[in-house]
């Protein structure tokens, strides 16, 4: 019997001298410490959103809670700058620089990933953080609490005494230092409840308050020390002597106010004391959806906030899993072929741990969960021919229902077995995805959790691979668990399928695609291994020429994969002109590096660029070589749910990385070639396929005529944007036309096109007045798209593929603006995809239809490779032309290139 138990809400440890212990955290401050120690470049979702500052503050506080085990804990905000402070004090604070845009919402987004942990959270009108902190710490240590202190504000430390503890940031957010009032004696030689008259002395720049002109750190420690406290100094300035005395006296005033205003407030009117500040178990299932929706998905993370969630154990120690519980058996030789002709007919969810292998694997663990809760674990080396036959024939039978989680893996993976499956009525991943896209795992623990509540002790590791020194039973029951949840996960998703109106989609595209896709990894491309090191020596010999030429042209050598030492060499010894500025200094990334090569005759910009191309083009190539399996062929692996527009893309190796117009792409391309018994490939793609959905969604019937015409589009187009004749037309016309026609398509502003042509932002924002002046129906429905998905919150294809899209009514501007730019894109390049997809399985279709032998290969961007047998090109070009092009009807109808040769490059058109 497999049983998983609910888990129980339980309280931290209290520390050894049995005080229960408060942990209070100053949200803002620790938050912009956490900005900035991270690079937001390094953490921001595909929406645009940076959330480095959500990212190291959860680190942070998930390390610190580990560290300290408080008992209770809660976080201070900062309001607003309108505080009592700036009130008597108009200038407090007012030479903070401007709120940096990246940091802007992270704030809010941090206070929702404490509501899911549900840690109380404080934001009190009229007072700061501090007040908050040094009320609720003043309250705490008076009812008898261990006190701990999470601040980068120095003020903080006139609230140290024996029970109460400053943890104080010195190194990003990853060291703290523990300031008990011996530390602050040891650093400022003064007692904790003196710091804030030394504070008032010294004044606080940050916080544009003013110090005493000529007198330092020492020097006001040393008066505080000499005189006792503040009120006193202030009593018998007289006696202080010299310049620094004059000074003094001078300044009162000022240093009177610095003292009110940097003393805080122990008496804020709070919702909650202490005691209501007991830490509780965590709403695991929001947490885990806000954290895919922010696209933070580093394990590590995950199970740091994971350990220290307070209803993670119970008094027996962990619990594997939550709400479920599965009858589980263990099926000797002999004891599956009875066990599917009892359970068999209905629909069975389905689990399997795979050791995986260049080129091949293998299944070691097989478990089935029937509704209403048999389940049966197998290992199918130990199966006997009866067992072998009756599960091999229910797999193949399209008739026994089957409930799988990513069912193109299982299907991979169970070939190596010579086993077909078939029958899959639902893959939850895929279903998943279309019920929302935008989301960046597919896990099966994670989905478990969202939609059931459940939470999984993993069957294996991440690599596929069994914990060494598990418990057998245990991970025997674990798998159980898992193939019991992919069923009842399978109930849950058809609903919500039916509510977005996908299921006719994974039906009838996304679920016939993933079996394609399975046949189609398993087959793999040829490689001509020789041709390819050829190339990794070419571009290995290109780098090393552009590292020779960037030494030359400076006139020393340095490292040019530091950024560091390329700052110092472009803006200090040559003084090029400066580029963006960071928190590491000036950018020397691409888009820097292109800017400069614009702006500067020196040579070290495009040498550069150069080195970087090649360097990428090297990787590439390395990459393509390691894949080569031992049967000659490169097996790469297809997403169906990366992409949220519906998009394939590609895995180990990536053959999108390969670029499709540049002389070293083509090259690259030549090295996947023809295999043994095949006569030639095949490439086939359409031409200009999301211009011909945007002028089908559009209706604009300019737009339509011009693809119906036969004439070159973007020269035609250009005729009418500019007024000419189409004999009239430069090369530099059709560029601008082009870059304009496939900027709207992809949702490209008119800065971007002025960056993207180099030209003037003005004379960008004109040419696409022009054009829209021509081509209304396209202003029309780009306008009418955004507005549409604003009030639905989601765009959708022509075959009901959506794409949420939440932050396009964000106050924030930025990620609205990326929201804006997704829903121009998304319903275009959605439908390309879903046509795509529908040709391949027409394709497919019609090659086992006429019986034969060719089959499809690969399917990067647009293209459709296909490998062709002896004697069957004519056929295979003929139904190649006829399911694409007729994949889908519309008003500026498809066109299709074909094209045959040895290797991918001389099969191009």
């Amino acid at each position: 019997m497999a049983k998983t138990a609910a888990k129980k809400t339980s309280a931290a440890v209290p520390p050894g001298d049995g005080r229960p212990r408060l942990m209070l955290m100053d949200g803002h401050s620790l938050a912009y410490r956490a900005f900035f120690a991270l690079p937001a470049e390094n953490f921001t979702t595909s929406m645009g959103q940076p959330t480095n500052a959500i990212y190291g503050f959860a680190s942070m506080l998930a390390n610190t809670v580990r560290d300290e085990a408080p008992t209770h804990l809660a976080v201070a905000f900062d309001v607003s700058r309108v505080t009592w402070r700036s009130e008597e004090f108009a200038e407090y604070k007012a030479n903070r620089s401007k709120t940096p845009d990246e940091f802007r919402g992270q704030v809010e987004l941090i206070g929702e990933l404490l509501d899911t942990m549900r840690i109380p959270r404080f934001a009190i009108e009229g007072y700061e953080a501090d007040d908050v902190i040094a009320t609720l710490a003043t309250q705490a240590e008076a009812a008898g609490y261990e006190v701990l202190i999470v601040t980068g504000d120095r003020d903080s430390f006139q609230l140290v005494s024996d029970h109460v503890t400053v943890l104080y940031p010195t190194k990003g957010v990853s060291e703290l230092t523990r300031f008990t009032p011996a530390k602050v004696e040891e650093r400022y030689g003064l007692t904790p409840a003196q710091y804030p008259d030394f504070a008032a002395l010294r004044g606080d720049p940050s916080d544009n308050l003013p110090g005493i002109p000529g007198v330092g750190e020492k020097t006001a420690a040393k008066w505080i020390r000499q005189f006792g406290s503040f009120d006193e100094l202030v009593a018998r300035a007289d006696e202080v002597k010299g310049k620094a005395g004059e000074n003094l006296r001078e300044h009162l005033d000022a240093v009177k106010l610095n003292h009110r205003l940097t003393g805080l407030i122990k008496d804020v009117e709070l919702p909650a004391g202490p005691e209501g500040l007991v830490r509780e178990a965590y709403d695991r299932k929001a947490m885990a959806v806000l954290l895919d929706a922010l696209e933070i998905r580093n394990p590590s993370l995950r199970e740091r906030l994971a350990a220290v969630d307070p209803g993670a154990e119970d008094e027996e120690g962990p619990a594997p899993a939550a709400g479920v519980e599965v009858d589980g058996e263990v099926l000797s030789a002999g004891g599956l072929a009875p066990w599917l002709e009892v359970h068999g007919s209905g629909p069975l969810g389905l689990a399997s741990v795979a050791h995986w292998a260049q080129g091949g694997g293998g299944v070691s663990e097989i478990a089935l969960a029937a509704g209403g809760g048999p389940a049966a674990w197998f290992d199918p080396a130990g199966l006997d021919e009866a067992d072998e036959r009756a599960f091999a024939a229910w797999l193949a039978d399209a008739g026994r229902p089957k409930v799988v989680h990513k069912a193109k893996e299982t299907m991979r993976v169970f070939a190596e077995h010579g086993w077909t499956l078939d029958g899959v009525t639902l893959d939850t991943a895929l279903a998943a995805y279309l019920v929302r896209p935008g989301r960046r795992t597919f896990d099966l623990d994670a989905l478990a959790l969202e939609y059931l509540g459940r939470e999984l002790t993993p069957a294996a590791d991440a690599g596929g691979q069994l914990a060494l020194g598990a418990d057998e039973d245990a991970e025997r029951n674990a798998l159980m668990v898992e193939a019991r949840t992919v069923l009842d996960l399978g109930g849950t998703l058809e609903g919500r399928l039916e509510e977005v109106g996908a299921a006719g989609l994974l039906r009838d595209v996304d679920h016939p695609t993933s079996r394609l896709l399975a046949r189609m990894e398993r087959a793999g491309i040829a490689a001509d291994r020789g041709w390819l090191e050829r190339m990794e020596q070419q571009f290995a010999a290109a780098v090393q020429q552009a590292v020779r030429e960037a030494h030359d042209a400076v006139g020393r050598e340095f490292n040019l994969g530091s950024p560091k030492q390329l700052q110092e060499v472009f803006f200090g010894e040559l003084g090029l002109p400066k580029t963006k500025k960071t928190k590491t200094g000036y950018t020397t990334d691409a888009d820097a590096l292109a800017w400069l090569a614009g702006q500067t005759d020196h040579e070290l910009p495009v040498i550069m660029l150069r080195h970087r191309e090649q360097a990428r083009l090297r990787s590439t190539v390395e990459g393509l070589i390691k894949s080569i399996a031992p049967d000659g062929r490169i097996h790469t692996s297809f997403n169906q749910t990366v992409a949220a527009t519906g998009r394939l893309s590609s895995t180990d190796p990536n053959l999108q990385n390969i670029p499709v117009r540049t002389d070293e792409g083509r090259a690259i391309r030549r090295g996947f070639v023809v295999g043994e018994g095949y006569e030639s490939l095949l490439t086939a793609d359409y031409s200009q396929i999301e211009l011909r959905v945007m002028a089908h969604l559009s209706e604009d019937e300019g737009l339509i005529q011009a693809f119906l015409s036969g004439e070159d589009l973007h020269s035609t187009v250009a005729s009418q944007v500019f007024g000419v004749d189409r004999s009239q037309v430069d090369p530099e016309m059709r560029r601008k036309i082009k870059a304009m026609s496939y900027g709207l398509a992809y949702g490209l502003s008119a800065f971007g096109l002025s960056q993207q042509l180099g030209i003037e932002a003005a004379e960008a924002r004109r040419l696409m007045d022009d054009y829209f002046a021509r081509f209304g129906g396209v202003r029309d429905y780009l306008h009418r798209v955004v507005e549409e998905a604003r009030a639905t919150g989601y765009t959708s294809t022509i075959l009901g593929r959506r794409r949420y899209l939440p932050d396009l009514n964000s106050d924030n501007r930025q990620r609205r603006e990326a929201a804006e730019r997704m829903a121009l894109n998304a319903p275009i390049q959605g439908t390309a995809a879903d046509i795509v997809k529908i040709a391949m399985l027409g394709v497919d279709r019609a090659l086992a239809e006429e019986g034969l032998r060719s089959r499809i290969l690969l399917q990067v961007h647009d293209e459709i490779v296909l490998e062709v047998a002896p004697g069957e090109r004519g056929p295979v070009e003929e139904l190649v032309r006829r399911e694409m092009a007729g994949a889908a009807d519309l008003r500026a109808p498809l066109d299709v290139a074909v094209g045959f040769g040895r290797d991918w490059e001389s099969a191009a058109h």
